[in-house]
């Protein structure tokens, strides 16, 4: 890899135009969703977006995994452009968001077969990972092969945690991973994220609205915050 820093934005800007209200002939301007976002992450550690519903975290998330583009400023995970070198930095990250879609009439372990695939894993080695994982995180074993639609939100959140562990990335984005889930299941995953850091070397981005969660999980944190109706610049 051409530079150690594992995740970079200078100056990150990103506007979307509002939708016109029904009836209305013209659209109603635009919302700035990020103005100038600078961070630099360090190598393994947990690094913490802290900030309201809507403040533009996970806007930068999508930015960084290639989702989106950013109106100025530029990105990068070790050292390749998100924007020039999207397809070398998609095999360098993994993301978890709080909307994660499955095929909700197959089972978890049917979705976890299918992404296994995608990254190129056998059915021996996808199940052999997904157990591993969902161990780890409390997932009742008993469920692996019950409909994703007869799940909890908690339970369908740890198996997108395990969908997006599949290929060990160097960065793992986590947008929002405990959104939901009830205590116990907030503790499995922040113990695992920490597990992850500590074994893997891996970096995170980890996104909350939760002061005492960024304050239990992460190594450093920034604060993203509204400024009338755009996001703030980040202060660190």
């Amino acid at each position: 890899m051409p530079d150690l820093v594992p995740m970079k934005t200078d100056a990150v800007c990103k506007t979307f135009k509002r939708k016109a209200k029904k009836g209305a002939r013209e659209g109603n301007g635009s919302v700035a969703a990020l103005r100038e976002v600078s961070i630099e992450l360090q190598r393994g550690e947990i690094y913490g977006l802290l900030g309201p519903n809507g403040c533009g975290k996970s806007t930068l998330v999508r930015i960084v995994s290639t989702l989106l583009y950013p109106d100025s400023g530029s990105a990068s995970v070790f050292g390749y452009d998100v924007v020039r070198d999207a397809g070398m930095v998609r095999r360098l990250v993994n993301r978890v968001s709080v909307e994660a879609a499955f095929f909700k009439k197959l089972s978890p372990l049917e979705n976890l077969l299918y992404a296994g695939r995608l990254y190129g894993l056998g059915a021996k080695e996808t199940r052999e990972r997904s157990e591993s994982i969902l161990g780890t995180l409390g997932f009742p074993a008993e469920r692996l092969t019950g409909s994703m639609e007869d799940l909890s939100r908690g339970q369908q959140q740890k198996v997108a945690i395990a969908r997006g562990l599949f290929t060990s990335p160097v960065l793992l984005l986590m947008d929002e991973p405990t959104s939901g889930l009830d205590p116990r299941s907030k503790r499995d995953v922040e113990g695992f994220l920490r597990g992850i850091s500590e074994r893997h070397d891996a970096t995170v981005l980890f996104t909350t609205h939760d002061m005492a969660e960024a304050e239990k999980v992460c190594d450093r944190l920034a604060i993203m915050d509204h400024m009338s109706d755009n996001c703030a610049p980040l202060s660190q």
